[in-house]
């Protein structure tokens, strides 16, 4: 999730200790990775639904952070491989549901205009085929790691959106949802027009 150099050494300074305690105590990683997804979509289906959004996004948060501690915890224990990396991804894609999802369940029953409720939905939807594509990439031969709005930027933007709306500022989680909609649609097309012409320069 954090791809600057820098930050992932920050970050570090705070995760490398808490992954060595979880390891002392024999805890695996994909426990840990588990553990994280669960907590993630429980927060995001219980509290985001309701319109409890500062409590959602910050157990969300708290629990999104497991994405980088079960790495730390595979790589010191020299355990990291291909089962891991599947596991991670798979979970990620649960988690990112969950959190849509309970965003698009807070727009139904707050009745929100069909416009957001629309625009949720598409973020949802949209959230799961970027992921698809690269993955269809990779099996076709092609790489598909470009997007104006990966998976670390839409996360960003939905829970800070959902967190300062938590407090009461009108409309910027609507806004917010309506830009995610934008911001993934045009990443699926970024991705479909860069396997398109690796595709085609192969044929050339």
């Amino acid at each position: 999730m954090l791809n600057n150099a820098g930050a992932r050494r920050v970050v570090g300074v705070v995760i490398d200790p808490v992954a060595r305690g979880l390891l002392k105590l024999h805890v695996p990683p994909d426990a840990v990775t588990v553990f994280g997804t669960v907590g993630a979509c429980v927060g995001a289906l219980v509290f985001f639904p309701q319109g409890k959004f500062v409590v959602g996004a910050l157990v969300i948060t708290a629990f999104v952070f497991s994405d980088l501690l079960d790495g730390t915890m595979a790589r010191m224990s020299g355990t990291s491989g291909p089962w891991g990396n599947f596991l991670d991804a798979t979970l990620d894609r649960i988690a990112d549901g969950a959190v849509f999802g309970g965003l698009l369940l807070w727009t139904l029953y707050s009745q929100q205009s069909p416009w957001i409720v629309a625009a949720a939905l598409t973020t949802l939807v949209a959230g799961q085929v970027i992921s698809y594509a690269k993955a269809r990439a990779e099996a076709v031969g092609a790489t598909a790691n470009i997007g104006i709005a990966e998976r670390a930027e839409r996360l960003i933007i939905a829970l800070v959106a959902a967190f300062v709306a938590g407090f009461g500022v009108p409309y910027i989680l609507q806004v917010a949802l309506i830009v995610l909609a934008v911001l993934s649609i045009v990443t699926v097309l970024q991705r479909m027009v860069a396997v398109r012409a690796q595709l085609w320069q192969r044929r050339g």
